[in-house]
């Protein structure tokens, strides 16, 4: 059994955020580049193994509308796959001249695009000091970059146990930085969004501690997650769910998640089932079960089933309707919910400014809750 992850000197550049403000500043990139001629700097998201920033990166270029190439420089074995294979020609004068035909992989027509140089600290030496050119100049001795495109290099730290070349400071100063660093309710609005099993999302909202180990990452877990999927209740599949977590997962991730199974967490009412239920009371019944752990009140279920109520509001486009509504002011005026929860989650909700949310003011209980905070 692998020994869990030890604590290293990591060594990364720029802010330590969350992917939503990752986005941010590659969205301030885009719109900087298309009103202005110049080209842009370009981005290194640093970051440890498997928390999305290649998928981050690639669901940008997809929801901006923007081309996309990805190249994985540590493949690079040679120069001629970064800057092309020599080719001989005759110029007007009729003497044989040699110019490099450039890769397959390059882009050719204008933007917007981005161009995503993947755990670019993989490569070798050789090969980072040829594209510390096309990082200066947008353009190798081959090819030029087209107008409105952005370089994006992703990296892992170094201090560490990783393969990686020490990027020296010329190189670094040819970049903007940022280190990305996995945050559970960022995660679980991405997980909302690209329909994540949601007994998965409660476990990550239930436990956020466990993401960080060596095998278990944002990444192995939702291939983990999506391994469940055809599995209806986990109880009745407990060994294959256990060799499913030893296979993706580290030792304690998977004991915690048989724990959450067994607890019957993973039975947490769904947002969709909250909002949409023709009985309430059974729903409310449900939850406080699961709430009133012996003489415990786990106030963290209670918070888990919140975070993505409110998720699963504020990433779909359209307003709840009137059934959903009435629901969602049940399920604010539950007695089981503190006051603190309730008043959190109303505020999240209202300040979205979304017209259908707005109309929790018109709660009485609910609507002098905010007024009173305001």
């Amino acid at each position: 059994m692998a020994e869990s992850n030890p604590t290293y000197s990591y060594i990364t550049y720029g802010a330590r955020v969350s992917a939503e403000s990752v986005v941010l500043l590659l969205e301030h990139a885009l719109d900087s580049m298309r009103q202005s001629d110049e080209r842009p700097t370009p981005v290194c998201i640093w970051g440890l193994h498997g928390i999305g920033k290649t998928e981050l990166v690639r669901d940008l270029a997809r929801e901006r509308g923007c081309a996309f190439v990805y190249i994985a420089p540590a493949q690079f074995e040679e120069m001629g796959d970064l800057l092309g294979m020599p080719q001989i020609t005759r110029d007007p004068a009729s003497s044989e001249v040699t110019h490099f035909v450039a890769p397959e992989w390059v882009p050719r027509h204008p933007g917007p695009g981005i161009l995503l140089l993947d755990d670019v600290n993989r490569a070798d030496d050789r090969i980072l000091r040829g594209i510390m050119q096309l990082f200066q100049n947008y353009e190798l001795v081959s090819w030029t970059l087209p107008q409105q495109w952005l370089i994006v290099c992703t990296a892992n730290p170094d201090g560490g146990d990783y393969s990686v070349t020490t990027l020296d400071e010329a190189m670094l100063t040819r970049m903007l930085h940022v280190t990305m660093e996995f945050d559970a309710q960022a995660w679980a609005r991405w997980a909302e969004r690209n329909d994540v099993d949601p007994r998965g999302i409660n476990f990550v909202l239930t436990y956020p501690e466990l993401v960080n180990g060596r095998r278990t990452t944002p990444r192995s877990l939702v291939q983990f997650f999506n391994s469940l999927r055809p599995l209806d209740d986990l109880r009745n599949h407990l060994g294959l769910v256990r060799l499913l977590g030893d296979a993706a997962l580290d030792a304690e991730t998977t004991q915690a998640f048989l724990s959450f199974v067994h607890l019957h967490l993973d039975r947490l009412p769904t947002p969709a089932e909250i909002l949409e239920t023709e009985d309430f009371n059974a729903v409310a019944r449900r939850l406080d079960r699961l709430v009133h752990d012996g003489d415990t009140k786990r106030l963290d279920i209670l918070s888990v089933v919140v975070t993505r109520l409110n998720n699963y509001l504020l990433t779909r486009s359209a307003d709840p309707t009137e059934a959903e509504l009435a629901n969602l002011q049940r399920f604010l005026l539950l007695d089981l919910l503190p006051n603190d929860l309730r008043l959190a989650m109303a505020q999240e909700l209202t300040q979205s400014k979304r017209p259908g949310l707005l109309k929790l003011y018109a709660v009485p209980d609910v609507g002098q809750l905010l007024l009173r905070k305001m």
